[in-house]
């Protein structure tokens, strides 16, 4: 793909490993400042592009920073995430995007690009978003709910369906351009992510795989059509509540238990076979949890078929069109067929990092790291996208 190339300095707050920065060097832009508190993540980034990332955005001195023309951060999305406590901007960490803004006012670059989770949008109804937009416009940059645009990597081709927001924010000086994303959305080849030869050490653990076998075994009980779902919560069915200890659960497990109780009594000879024969289910929470997310079951179909992981609502089965998506916390995707996770490198591919690129000698380390990255292509897409809109200005 051709791609005009800009002599542009950037800076990368809440850097991370650089998926931006691998993104602006793409299209020629020169790091002149990074930042970021996590000590191994400036060490990967220092070892992969010789620059030492500031540790601390609260203590950055704006008057001091060079000049830039683009200022590029994933700023912290635990305040903002799912997975998170939804404090939103009573969480400290969300009070973070105010020293963006201050360095912003102080250097004036022409453009921001800001990255997070997707549900920012709709934090305590929409109010987070509508306050992040306000503050943006109050600091001298244009912005609206048209110029925050939703990408996932698969609409690029990458075969991980991981949805983010990019604000793009320009200078209010400049005149106003209508920025156009629309993503090519082309096949997707799930297999060019996969190494040839993974280490033996990625193999599922003998329990693992065990408790894997026997959810199989028991999904082989069931009728070709049938559908998985809610959550099955196996260590439930033979469970008995009185009317106060069932109203004093979570009324999620309620719903959950109502609704498993059709399927279990349906199959309740199969299930309750099945559940004596294996006593690891109950051995943990999670084993005992099965989150069929492949649609009704199919012919031959098998767990085996699918991309796994093990998260702590349970064993979640999804389709192999895409991968599951990385997330800071680690639950590496399983590659069922090869009973394995996934590398550190294949998730490098998946968020579209080159093959050169350095990881942590810890896998842990690199997992972790590598789920909180900003995907490569993406905000490469909708920068490039932004840049030659804004041509004439750059």
């Amino acid at each position: 793909m051709f791609c005009i190339v800009y002599n542009m300095k950037y800076i990368d707050l809440f850097c991370g490993i650089g998926g931006f920065h691998q993104a602006m060097d793409q299209l020629g832009g020169e790091c002149v400042f990074a930042c970021d508190i996590d000590a191994q993540c400036r060490e990967i980034y220092e070892k992969n592009y010789g620059i030492r990332p500031h540790a601390d955005i609260t203590t950055v001195d704006a008057k001091t920073l060079p000049d830039f023309d683009v200022l590029c951060g994933g700023f912290p999305c635990q305040s903002f995430s799912n997975s998170g406590k939804k404090k939103g901007l009573d969480d400290k960490r969300g009070m973070l995007f105010e020293y963006i803004l201050s360095i912003a006012m102080e250097k004036k670059p022409s453009f921001l690009f800001l990255e997070n989770v997707k549900h920012i949008k709709k934090i305590d109804g929409g109010k987070v978003f509508t306050f992040l937009l306000k503050r943006i416009n109050e600091s001298g940059y244009r912005i609206s709910e048209e110029s925050v645009f939703e990408l996932s990597p698969h609409q690029l081709g990458v075969p991980q369906q991981r949805e983010r927001v990019i604000f793009v924010c320009v200078r209010t000086d400049i005149p106003p351009r209508q920025v156009s994303i629309v993503p090519p959305n082309p096949k997707i080849d799930s297999q060019s992510i996969f190494e040839t030869s993974p280490s033996p050490k990625y193999k599922l653990s003998k329990e693992v795989e065990e408790v894997l076998e026997a959810w199989d075994e028991m999904i082989q009980h069931v009728e070709v059509g049938e559908t998985l779902s809610p959550t099955i919560l196996c260590n439930e069915f033979h469970k008995t509540y009185t009317p106060e200890e069932f109203a004093a659960l979570a009324k999620w497990k309620q719903d959950y238990i109502k609704r498993n109780q059709p399927l279990y009594q349906k199959y309740k000879s199969a299930w309750d076979a099945w559940y004596a024969k294996h006593p690891l289910l109950s051995k943990r929470e999670v084993y005992g949890k099965l989150e069929w997310q492949t649609g009704k079951k199919k012919a031959n179909d098998s767990i085996f078929h699918h991309f796994i992981q093990l998260r702590q609502s349970g064993i979640r089965v999804k389709k192999t069109n895409y991968f599951p998506t990385l997330v800071a916390i680690v639950q590496t995707p399983i590659y069922a067929k090869e009973r394995r996770y996934i590398t550190p490198r294949e998730c490098a591919r998946l968020q579209s990092f080159p093959d050169s690129f350095v990881l942590h000698e810890k896998d842990q380390v690199a997992y972790k790291q590598l789920g909180n990255a900003v995907n490569v292509k993406v905000v490469h897409f909708v920068i490039q996208k932004t840049l030659e809109t804004y041509s004439m200005w750059v």
